[in-house]
């Protein structure tokens, strides 16, 4: 069970300095991150696990691209949006130790659920259910960081636990591809589903629940939070904060696309079996997520101190130069130099992301925070995973049959159709097809990263003035009724 524990007179001190207190000690705290990054290491395998499988789902189911967006997309993001302010709103007046907890075991079950699915419909629910735990992750983890860690740190910090995703997604697709190779892929959802019970549990009973603006010195408070309208008030004041929130949601449109889809290209375009391109997704996604997270969030947060705008603008050159990567990676003939390519444009499409979490947290004072990070959790997974894959596999079918000259190509080029072919001639251009439709939707979607890049780049012009300071009357707690 975690407590709440409060600082006492002499631990305050100002927004400068650290106080002291036991769970501001650094054994505590790298036990915080650790465990953390343990959650958020299941949180991604988890992910990972059905984009790998995504392709060999879609034979066995005789599944469209569409309804493959749906199931990695809506089906995921639809429940994940309903609750995602409703939970962070809660972690404003309730134990944010114990959502996590209860987020993760939920989440893990209904990965674990997945492989007793027999339909689109069941596995569209088990696909929701994981939608209901994973939403109750990063908000009130984003809160717990800026708790425990000064402005200076928390971007960092927060790609310190997110470095959890490119390990799960490495680990998670390598160890999910060579499962579903030598038990099928059923048996893969049941193998890295369980272990996050445990990590739940472990969130539980190691994690203390802190009071909120423990590292700024502030004294613990008995009045409830702001309330919802006060805090819209807030960000709508906050011309930077609107556009960051924005600006994040939008490039989560193409991060999220590429996550899922990447694996389904690799193996079209390169003719990978499901195993290879596993390791390829695993590799892909694990690299550029380590290094998009580790140089964006410390690198902004070390230009930062010359320059506070630093976070807007990294996130901007970044964002905006990774379309051009990923135009001439999908067009690459070599598996190996496409694969090196699309590593590099992931890395500077992810500089936006440890920065985004930062600059958020940054802008709001405590008791806000955790509603300010479900909002942007919100937004993300509505435009990225709600509406994202659902595009690329809409758009996919659409460019397929563009590029299919056989007839209706959703009619002759069903996948139990192609396994039992005898014409190689006619399912070469189903194939052909097929590849050309996830090329031509992706290449779409890395363009929504301008109109990304361009909001951060219009943010950076008001982020000084919107930074919270406990110090003057910035905070909203003055404006409250």
């Amino acid at each position: 069970m975690s407590t709440v524990v409060k600082p006492s007179r002499n631990e305050e001190a100002s927004p400068q300095s650290t106080p002291r207190h036991a769970l501001l000690s650094p054994g505590y705290r790298r036990l915080f991150v650790a465990t953390l990054f343990l959650v958020c290491f299941f949180n991604f395998a988890d992910r990972a696990l059905f984009s790998v499988l995504a392709q060999t789902i879609k034979q066995e189911f005789g599944l469209s691209d569409l309804e493959i967006g749906v199931l990695q997309g809506v089906g995921f993001a639809l429940l994940f949006v309903v609750l995602g302010v409703p939970i962070g709103r809660l972690a404003e007046h309730k134990s944010r130790v114990r959502i996590v907890a209860i987020a993760t075991m939920v989440w893990s079950v209904a990965t674990a659920a997945c492989g007793l699915t027999g339909s689109f419909v069941q596995l569209l629910l088990a696909r929701v259910g994981v939608g209901i735990g994973e939403a109750g992750f990063m908000p009130p983890t984003a809160s717990l960081v800026a708790d425990h860690f000064p402005r200076e740190q928390r971007a960092s910090v927060m790609s310190l636990i997110l470095i959890g995703t490119p390990v799960g997604l490495f680990l998670g697709s390598i160890t999910g591809g060579a499962i579903a190779h030598s038990m099928g892929w059923r048996s893969a959802f049941f193998v890295l589903g369980v272990p996050g019970l445990l990590a739940g549990l472990l969130v539980l009973f190691v994690l203390r629940e802190p009071s909120r603006g423990l590292v700024e010195g502030a004294a613990p408070v008995q009045r409830d939070p702001p309330n919802f309208r006060t805090f819209l008030t807030v960000v709508c004041k906050k011309r930077a904060l609107l556009l960051v929130i924005a600006g994040g949601a939008i490039a989560g449109f193409t991060m999220t696309s590429i996550s899922q889809f990447t694996a389904v290209f690799l193996a079209r375009a390169h003719h990978m079996a499901v195993r290879e391109a596993a390791v390829y997704y695993g590799s892909i996604s694990g690299v550029s997520l380590a290094l998009g997270f580790v140089l964006g969030s410390f690198g902004t947060d070390w230009l930062a101190r010359r320059d506070q705008r630093w976070p807007a603008w990294g996130a901007a050159i970044g964002l905006c130069v990774a379309p051009f990567v990923y135009w001439i990676a999908f067009n690459t003939a070599g598996k190996f130099a496409a694969a090196t390519l699309l590593t590099v444009a992931g890395t500077m499409m992810l500089l936006f992301y440890g920065p985004t979490q930062g600059m958020i947290q940054n802008m709001l004072e405590p008791r806000m925070r955790a509603t300010g990070a479900a909002v942007f959790s919100m937004l993300y997974t509505l435009v990225g995973a709600g509406l994202g894959p659902t595009f690329v596999g809409w758009a996919s079918d659409r460019f397929a049959q563009a590029a299919y000259r056989g007839g209706e190509f959703m009619t002759r080029c069903r996948a139990d159709l192609l396994a039992a072919a005898t014409d190689q001639g006619w399912a070469q251009a189903c194939r052909a097809a097929s590849t050309e439709g996830i090329r031509g939707a992706l290449m779409i979607a890395v363009g929504v990263l301008f109109a990304a890049g361009a909001l951060f780049l219009i943010a950076s012009r008001t982020l000084r003035e919107h930074i919270y300071d406990p110090g003057t009357e910035q905070s909203s707690r003055s404006s409250q009724p």
